[in-house]
């Protein structure tokens, strides 16, 4: 017998049992679907949050105060001088620019009328440089601003349309920060979620005006220091001379670092394993329905057989062999994952681009993707699911006698 007339009376027989082929088909459908939306929004995911963290710029540092890596007791914090240290190109040739600033959680901003609750950060001009951050109206905080610690305030898009409904036409406008006015002078351009929370639910002020007005700070201490580098290949070399330049000021000695340098390429490696465990939990979950999906296969095979004795009998008795047998059932189970499998992809695929356009609408920048590897897996895992389930039923077919199988009732 040749492959094509296997296949062609497999089909002949789940035809015959339309509506049971199709329920056991379903199982299938259900599973490979599962693991097909579950991998598409996992990957989805991952690639939304990298997206977003690789856009602030490859070779952007965070220096923080503190090491988890070493135990201290005495740690001393950034302070200004040690951002105007990191400045000279002598110390750090690697270095393009440096930014500290000082942030407070949560401050109250009010205008228009309106009230909201957003983080609050002191900046010096040259944040702008360091963070790739740019002003879609208005002017940014400049030298002037800084020195004369001026009341004037650049709002992201989100606090913006919280307070007014929009973020155009906004330069001018009085907002109130902790009861005190401040001018606004610019409106940053739109830059979505990262790392550290959305980067438009922010109010940027002078770093002066911040240390004397709201976050009132006496000395010269910043909460975090930005540094970028000139290029992204030289990182490894800018953060070793970020280390040097802050152990000589802290005059700390090698493996006792007070302070922490990481790239952005170390936040990426770290959500990539996070996002990567993520992923292979839901696709774990979602393969369950396949488990489910094959026992249900192999119910319906055992059914199969007990039905067909009196057929598998006379092929048998004809000259049909126990190969012959084997393979019949053996092809009708993988056939019925096959196709399950396939309408599956079909229906995994609708349900990721269903979640798509919802995140979409929500206004959430979330575009699940089905991966050819995800699609090989389903296809692969549904046809040996068939094939696993399918040996017992189809074993246990080819060895009955053909004697016995006549006489079954």
């Amino acid at each position: 017998m040749t492959l094509w007339q296997t296949i062609f009376e497999a089909l002949e027989s789940l035809n015959s049992n339309k509506l049971r082929s199709g329920l056991t088909i379903l199982g299938i459908v259900i599973g490979v679907a599962a693991v097909i939306a579950m991998l598409a929004i996992g990957q989805g995911a991952q690639n939304s949050i990298t997206g977003s963290i690789s856009g602030i710029g490859t070779n952007l540092l965070f220096i923080f105060s503190g090491n988890d890596q070493a135990e201290l007791r005495n740690v001393r914090p950034l302070t200004l001088q040690d951002a105007t240290a990191l400045s000279d190109p002598f110390a750090a040739p690697s270095i393009e620019a440096v930014a500290p600033i000082i942030q407070s959680g949560s401050i109250e901003v009010v205008g228009n009328g309106e009230q909201t609750r957003t983080t609050l950060s002191g900046i010096t001009p040259s944040y702008f440089v360091v963070r790739n951050f740019n002003v879609a109206e208005g002017d940014p905080i400049n030298d002037e601003h800084l020195y004369g610690r001026a009341s004037v305030a650049l709002l992201g898009t989100d606090v913006a349309d919280k307070l007014f409904g929009r973020h155009e036409g906004l330069v001018g406008e009085t907002i109130r920060i902790e009861g005190q006015p401040f001018r606004i002078i610019g409106i940053m351009e739109q830059k979505g979620g990262s790392s550290f929370g959305s980067q438009d639910d922010v109010v940027l002020i002078p770093m002066t005006t911040a240390r004397t007005r709201i976050i009132r700070r006496s000395t010269d201490k910043v909460d975090i220091i930005f540094a970028k580098a000139i290029s992204a290949d030289v990182v490894p070399q800018a953060t070793e001379e970020i280390a040097q330049v802050l152990r000589t000021r802290h005059r700390s000695a090698i493996g006792a670092d007070d302070f922490s340098v990481l790239s952005q390429q170390d936040f990426l490696q770290t959500v990539q394993t996070i996002l990567g465990v993520f992923t292979i939990f839901l696709g774990g979950i979602a393969a369950i329905s396949l488990l489910v999906g094959g026992i249900g296969i192999m119910n319906i095979m055992l059914v199969s057989v007990a039905e067909r004795t009196r057929e598998i009998g006379l092929r048998k008795a004809l000259g049909a062999r126990k190969r012959d047998i084997l393979i019949q059932f053996l092809t009708e189970s993988s056939l019925l994952s096959l196709i399950g499998g396939l309408v599956g992809i079909i229906l995994g695929w609708l349900i990721a681009f269903a979640v798509g356009q919802i995140a979409t609408a929500t206004g959430n920048a979330f575009t699940p993707a089905v991966g050819w590897d995800g699609i090989l897996l389903a296809t692969v895992t549904s046809t040996a699911i068939g094939l696993f389930f399918g040996i017992y039923p189809a074993n246990r077919a080819a060895s009955l006698q053909p004697v016995e199988a006549l006489r079954y009732e």
